[in-house]
């Protein structure tokens, strides 16, 4: 696989912005985007926080879009559009021209309010829209039809891990020739009574209720659990040659990627951090970098005990004595954590912090965990050196994926 990927186009909205500039500007300035969800079922709920979309899909897309698709999908199409304007690309053949948009749960929120309007309102009622609401594949299949693809629309599915893993597609279909150019990434919108009782039951969320713009602390010995966020992050990927001969704006290049899996438990990462270590190790071999080269980790870094710790740990298992070169942050301490997209967005920052050599903040780390033996960028942006940059985005989900992604400066 010789040929180099490049990313050309970037977009994203997220708790903390309706597109990639506001986002990325408040993410560097370490603006949380946490709040109570304010809405009458979470009176009884553990858990009343999460980050909710800076700007409502409603307010950007037309109101029979938003009739006709899922919450999932509405964030999706916002950032294909974003990204698809930004890569400029005018004119290709669709038939080398691919998606790949993942979703952790999918159209959930349609689900469970179509199952309401059936026992209150009867079989009638239910939208023709429906099953294309909640099919997992509606977010790759809105984009596809959006940008015309034709090269293949794809949908992996791995919980959290979920954008990252496809990115890492989307990478691979232009690497094996399928696809000159490819929009990869993910996006979810699962903010819903079951869903914050399912998480809330496994222990998983905050319920620091009181304190919402505090409540997501990475790394902190106060941590208490993940808050639940919603957006999408989609990335423009093409061929170097197919950039170059179009004289395409490149934000920076596509590494590799490492795929594991843990073999450990359904929702529990080893503590060991054997299978997210072996996942940066591929991922440098599919790169052709050493541990030296990583100078940035943008770490999944959930706000859970037991992930933080475990990540830690794999994280110095894999980069060894060069793992101090490398600065950490944990962006979920401001986006919250969009599950299946935030894979997406954490690449997204990545890539924004090789261009303007800057690693956004850790915010709520006050009490750093002795257990994280790691630099993290805590309070104010960290500066990055000049010269040819490589840094890693880790993502990990439920069921023991491990997925781990290389970009590279230009």
């Amino acid at each position: 696989m010789t040929r180099e990927v490049v990313v050309t186009g970037l977009g994203m909205t997220t708790p903390v912005g309706g597109d990639v500039a506001t986002t990325w500007q408040n993410v560097l300035a370490g603006k949380p985007g946490i709040r109570l969800i304010g809405e009458p079922w979470t009176e009884d709920q553990p858990s009343k926080i999460a980050g909710i979309m800076a700007v409502d899909p409603s307010e950007v897309l037309d109101r029979v879009d938003v009739r006709k698709m899922d919450r999932s999908q509405q964030a999706a199409l916002i950032a294909a559009r974003e990204a698809w304007a930004d890569a400029g690309i005018t004119d290709m053949d669709p038939e080398r021209l691919g998606a790949v948009v993942a979703s952790g749960i999918g159209g959930i929120t349609s689900l469970m309010n179509s199952y309401d309007t059936l026992l209150e309102r009867g079989p009638s009622r239910i939208s023709p829209h429906m099953v294309t609401m909640i099919m997992p594949n509606g977010p790759a299949a809105i984009v596809g039809l959006e940008v015309g693809a034709r090269a293949g629309v794809h949908t992996p599915v791995s919980a959290c891990a979920s954008g990252a893993e496809a990115i890492s597609y989307g990478a691979r279909m232009i690497q094996t020739g399928r696809a000159d150019v490819v929009i990869a990434g993910g996006t979810e919108a699962c903010i819903h009574p079951i869903t914050m009782a399912g998480f809330a039951a496994m222990r998983a969320l905050s319920t620091r209720n009181d304190d919402p713009s505090a409540s997501s602390r990475p790394y902190d010995l106060g941590r208490d659990g993940f808050v639940m966020g919603e957006g999408a992050g989609l990335v423009v990927l093409e061929s170097a040659e197919f950039a170059a001969a179009r004289g395409a704006h490149i934000y920076g290049v596509y590494g590799g990627a490492g795929l594991t899996s843990d073999g450990h438990h359904i929702a529990q990462p080893d503590p060991e951090g054997k299978g997210a270590a072996r996942a940066i190790t591929l991922a440098l071999e599919d790169a052709g970098l050493t541990t030296a080269d990583i100078v940035h980790v943008n770490a999944h870094a959930t706000s859970t005990p037991q992930g933080d710790i475990a990540e830690a740990v794999a994280i110095r298992r894999a980069l060894g004595s060069d793992t101090d070169r490398a600065v950490v942050t944990g962006t979920k301490s401001m986006t919250g954590h969009l599950l299946g997209g935030a894979g997406a967005i954490e690449s997204i920052f990545v890539i924004l912090a090789l261009r303007d050599r800057l690693v956004p903040p850790t915010i709520n780390l006050h009490d750093l965990d002795p257990q994280v033996e790691l630099d993290v960028a805590v309070g104010e942006p960290r500066a990055l050196p000049s010269g040819d940059l490589a840094a890693l985005n880790n993502s990990f989900g439920f069921g023991g994926h491990d997925v781990a992604l290389i970009f590279r400066s230009v």
